[in-house]
């Protein structure tokens, strides 16, 4: 780069730096800010466009095109030459903007007398934020000397924009991180929870992007090099005692830390008037972008090393985040951007919450919490970047809502309600060694959903009459190379051990879909909801199924083995599965083995296909358990990971609970048990729907073991058929509102 070049870029920086320090109003910010970029570079336009929602573009400050299009010209994602910076997230420089591909003329901006264009993005850590745009009259295109200062630029405006320089009339930063914020987020476990914040990867804050001496920046990016080489260093020193996984990431680690690219190209950025650690993010920014459209799995796996690289970089330069060792509260709620089973796990139930802005309702985090009945809130957009460790924040996950530094009437209320819930937990303490006897005379049984050792001791607690569903995959998914059989056995006799003598079903490994192990390669599938996952896995990698299922026959040494196989789609499937049962304990017998004294082999019912099965399956099979939460998303084809559709479709839609009566009608004619297994059946509406339905057993996750016992225990079940059926007969859609009249009709309380 130049040296005018650099001088010049350190000047407009200065400029910009002085912009954000003045007092005003946002908007008054941004005008600031296109005048003097404008300015500088020598051009008639300058505009700024950032994104109103995750679709669409809105030109929020411009300087030379017309005024009145401020806040009125909105364009979508990949419509016109902006449009397409943003989608791209490419740069865009063209001498001829009207006969480049993809221009849109906007004819109240007034831009059709300028020729040239330079577009780029707005982004910070591969999230792109909004558009940067210069133009001109001149037929030209601009050097790249001119695009680097842009980029510096944009880099910084980025940064800005994520600490909200350019909203509200407060006066430059001075009233960031200190109001109170509300974030909407969707249910990935339901619960209450009051805490303070402890962040699991603390976002590092550049509040100082710009900076008056290079050689000071210089000098201290060098001097957090060396320190990082040196720490580096020592963990490879022990490389013996690390496992292979391990040492391949140090290696990488290594190899980033020597890189004489990133550290010129950091160089650069210094000398272009960027402090040090604006320069290490805004080559975490380009290097996020680069990988993420790498093809290769193995090198987009290193975008996750280099991203931790330069977070540990970031955190010697700033004194910010876990190396100053911030001291987890007593109350902690986790937030994160997202987080694996096994960090999770090593918080383990200390945690009071978890706020996540990524994640799913079915992922591995997801699967975590609810095993330790942990409230969680995915899809908390930029909550990350407004929360600081020990702010105090309110946690609901029954409604999605997270409030962050709340305002003492939300508090009052929020605890309200807290102590509510807590006082009718206590009423279900004496439903303990009851049963959930309806006042018609039916029994329901309440079973658990586990997946970890942690789970056990609620089966005592809650009532249980055993354990519905228990989650083989937890013990693959939290580890980096595939657990041993004698390691599986010695854990699943545990989990009998602690069920005292009552009914335990382990599902077989479901992977696949959402569920991806650490060290199996991911498969590249349009729809991994309906792909290669569950027992398609199983039977096609017989090793490791035939491994699980020695594994619970030597677990269960002389005492009852329930197993079943999930996803199954046609009887065939069930078949071939229930022959590699049949055949590893021909294997144990002959091996001289102890046998379990009994085996019931079943298959979880999760696609509509398997309704439909022929009679011979419904006779083979020694019970099935209907996975409501697939079972949903097929029967509505509604992906339960989208949020636009996955609440469109209510269970207590009359075709779904006549589905149900159907699989209902269907066991029981060949004497097969049948249980429900969901989110849903810890549901009061939904439970007392689907035992009018004729489903005996259900199974939940155990804080909900109670309150459905306390509904059943009041609910005429014949009652509610009538009204299902009285619904399906008048062709309504759904019976939840009378479900729920008649339930407040009839003093019905959970």
């Amino acid at each position: 780069m130049s040296e005018s070049r650099e001088s010049e870029s350190r000047k407009l920086l200065g400029r910009l730096r002085d912009t954000l320090a003045e007092d005003g109003a946002g908007q008054a910010r941004l005008d600031r800010i296109t005048n003097l970029i404008a300015d500088s570079m020598r051009t008639e336009v300058c505009s700024i466009y950032l994104f109103r929602d995750s679709e669409t573009l809105e030109l929020c400050a411009t300087e030379g095109l017309n005024a009145e299009a401020v806040h009125q010209t909105r364009l979508r994602i990949g419509e016109g030459l902006v449009g397409s910076v943003a989608r791209t997230r490419r740069t865009v420089n063209t001498a001829d903007a009207p006969s480049a591909k993809g221009f849109r003329y906007m004819p109240e901006t007034g831009e059709e007398i300028y020729s040239s264009f330079l577009g780029l993005p707005i982004q910070r850590l591969g999230d792109t934020l909004g558009v940067l745009v210069v133009q001109s009259k001149e037929a030209r295109e601009f050097s790249n000397d001119e695009i680097y200062a842009l980029e510096v630029v944009a880099m910084v405006l980025a940064e800005m924009t994520e600490l909200g320089a350019f909203i509200g009339e407060e006066s430059a930063l001075g009233a960031l991180h200190q109001n109170p914020v509300m974030f909407r987020g969707a249910t990935g476990q339901e619960g209450v929870a009051e805490g303070h914040v402890y962040l699991h990867e603390p976002r590092v804050v550049v509040t100082n992007p710009v900076a008056d001496d290079p050689d000071v920046e210089l000098a201290r990016l060098q001097e957090a090099v060396n320190t990082l080489r040196i720490s580096v260093d020592d963990m490879l020193s022990d490389v013996e005692t690390k496992e292979k996984d391990q040492r391949e990431v140090l290696e990488a680690y290594r190899m980033f830390a020597n890189s004489r690219s990133w550290m010129r190209r950091m160089e650069e950025d210094i000398s272009g008037g960027l402090s040090a650690e604006a320069a290490v993010e805004k080559e975490q920014s380009a290097a996020r972008t680069r990988m993420s459209k790498v093809p290769d799995a193995y090198l987009r796996e290193r975008l996750h090393d280099l991203d931790d690289l330069s977070n540990r970089m970031l955190r010697l330069l700033t004194g910010q985040g876990a190396d100053t060792g911030a001291e987890m509260p007593d109350d902690p709620i986790l937030v994160a951007r997202n987080i694996g089973p096994g960090e999770l796990l090593e918080y383990g139930k200390s945690l009071r919450g978890i706020v996540l802005e990524q994640g799913s309702v079915g992922s591995h985090a997801a699967i975590v919490a609810r095993a330790l009945a942990i409230p969680l809130i995915i899809h908390a957009s930029k909550i990350t970047t407004e929360a600081l460790n020990g702010d105090a924040i309110l946690l609901d996950g029954d409604q999605g809502l997270v409030h962050l530094r709340p305002e003492d009437s939300v508090a009052a209320a929020f605890r309200d309600k807290i102590a509510m819930q807590t006082e009718a937990s206590k009423a279900y303490i004496d439903l303990v060694g009851k049963k959930a006897t309806t006042p018609c005379g039916k029994t329901i049984a309440l079973h658990m959903n586990a997946g970890l050792m942690a789970d056990l001791p609620s089966l005592a607690s809650s009532g249980a009459d055993g354990v519905g569903l228990f989650r083989t995959e937890l013990q693959f998914l939290i580890r980096n190379s595939v657990p041993k059989r004698g390691e599986l056995a010695t854990l699943y006799s545990s989990v009998m051990d602690a069920a005292r003598g009552k009914r335990v079903a382990f599902r077989t490994l479901d992977i696949g879909s959402d569920k991806v192990l650490p060290y199996m390669k991911p498969q590249d599938e349009p729809n991994p909801a309906m792909g290669w996952r569950a027992i398609r896995v199983g039977l096609d990698k017989r090793g490791v199924m035939r491994m699980q299922l020695q594994a619970l026959i030597r677990a269960c040494a002389g005492r009852p083995l329930t197993v079943m196989f999930p996803f199954i789609a046609q009887f065939e499937e069930f078949r071939a599965a229930r022959a590699m049962v049949d055949a590893e304990i021909e294997n144990e017998k002959r091996l001289g083995h102890v046998l379990p004294t009994s085996v019931e082999v079943g298959a979880m019912l999760e696609t509509p296909s398997l309704a439909f099965a022929p009679d011979q399956f419904f006779m083979e099979a020694d019970f099935i358990s209907i996975g409501g939460n697939d079972l949903k998303q097929f029967f509505f084809a509604a992906d339960r990971e989208n949020e636009r559709v996955r609440k469109r479709y209510d269970t207590l839609n009359i075709s779904f609970l006549s589905f149900i009566r159907q699989i209902v009608e269907r066991c029981d004619a060949h004497g097969t048990p049948v249980s429900f297994c969901g989110e849903d059946a810890g549901r009061p509406l939904e439970a007392v729907c689907f035992a009018a339905m004729g489903l005996m057993s259900l199974s939940m996750r155990p804080a909900s073991i109670g309150p459905i016992k306390n509904v059943l225990r009041q609910v005429n079940l014949d009652d509610i058929a009538e009204i299902i059926n009285a619904a399906a007969k008048r062709g309504d859609q759904s019976v939840r509102t009378e479900i729920a009249a008649y339930m407040v009709d009839n003093g019905v309380t959970p």
